[in-house]
């Protein structure tokens, strides 16, 4: 049998073979017996270097048509496969579709926003201001003499250029008074920063809301009532209130405003240092150099200021007993406050 007739026959049978092939793995073993190493029209175009050259001309041109010719119906023996395949596959349409997790704000955020949602029915507005600040701003012009314990490193953190992470919101006071006259009713809720050590109930960043009025005729009765109704919408009718007297340069008369421990019903725990009440706010009547420094007449004006820690209600509120919880990020403790 000549070589072109052999190559004929070679051509007829492949192309029947493709035709009967069932399967993915039937189309490979085609290819390896006509195509492959040792596969028939290989072993015909290996043996063109023993031909004539007119000979390996024609035999040549012939079996890389037929190859050529093989190569592209195993591609679309393939395909046609691979598509029924994967026409077959099922879907059950009776499971239960699977469930996405969305994310939702996290726990000292639904506090901030629950605190100054109370404070905004109350008629404060909302402010905002730098978390790197001057010594101006965040000590100068709240009356802290220059030798105040706050000023030193242990207490604060100081950067590059004279600036320092603001250890308290109330910079955004002195801020709003230089650009407002009274009445001013302004809410301050922001993140601050001091260098503290880190244990159950306290943290080196933390979060706070400042508040502060400016009116005539404002007194001390008018702030502890606008508090008193805080606490009883945030923690509920029933808590135990106290408001002891305190110091603050900034303020005079000041006050600190405690709340019964919910943790261990005022019996003691290492959340509130075993004493059955937790500091929750400092308060008091803004001291009369403050407004001065921004050219209020205190003769005429006068106002009260606090500060309320975000991570000590929260605390109480959802009875956690370790305020790095809150820090640490784990999404199991994160999920529990949907």
């Amino acid at each position: 049998m000549s070589l072109i007739a052999k190559l004929e026959q070679i051509h007829k049978n492949a192309r029947a073979a493709v035709a009967d092939a069932t399967s993915l793995e039937s189309v490979d073993q085609v290819r390896v017996r006509f195509l492959g190493r040792k596969g028939e029209i290989t072993a015909i175009l290996r043996g063109l270097k023993d031909l004539s050259v007119k000979e390996r001309k024609t035999i040549g041109g012939q079996a890389n048509k037929i190859k050529s010719d093989l190569e592209m119906l195993l591609g679309q023996k393939k395909d046609e496969l691979e598509g029924k395949q994967k026409s077959t596959t099922r879907i059950d349409h009776t499971l239960p579709g699977r469930p996405y997790y969305c994310g939702h704000k996290h726990i000292i955020t639904q506090a901030m926003d629950e605190i100054c949602g109370i404070f905004q029915r109350m008629g404060f507005e909302i402010a905002d201001g730098p978390e790197i600040e001057t010594d101006y701003y965040n000590f100068g012009a709240l009356n802290f003499p220059e030798d105040h314990p706050a000023r030193d490193e242990q207490d604060t953190f100081f950067v590059e250029g004279g600036l320092l992470l603001r250890t308290h919101t109330s910079p955004v006071q002195i801020r709003e008074f230089e650009k407002r006259t009274p009445p001013v009713k302004i809410l301050c809720p922001g993140r601050v920063f001091r260098n503290e050590a880190v244990n159950a109930r306290s943290y080196c960043v933390f979060h706070q809301v400042e508040g502060f009025l400016v009116d005539t005729n404002v007194t001390f009765a008018d702030m502890k009532g606008a508090l008193l109704s805080f606490c009883y919408e945030y923690f509920g009718k029933d808590v135990k209130l106290r408001f002891r007297p305190s110091f603050f340069p900034f303020t005079e008369p000041s006050a600190e405003v405690d709340i019964s421990c919910f943790l261990c019903g005022g019996k003691g725990c290492s959340v509130c240092k075993h004493e059955g009440w937790l500091e929750i706010l400092g308060c008091g009547m803004i001291d009369p150099n403050v407004l001065a420094c921004v050219n209020y007449d205190s003769e005429k004006y006068s106002g009260y200021a606090f500060g309320i820690g975000v991570e000590r209600p929260a605390l109480l509120r959802y009875r956690i007993n370790d305020i790095r919880l809150l820090f640490e990020n784990d999404i199991r403790f994160i999920r529990q406050f949907r």
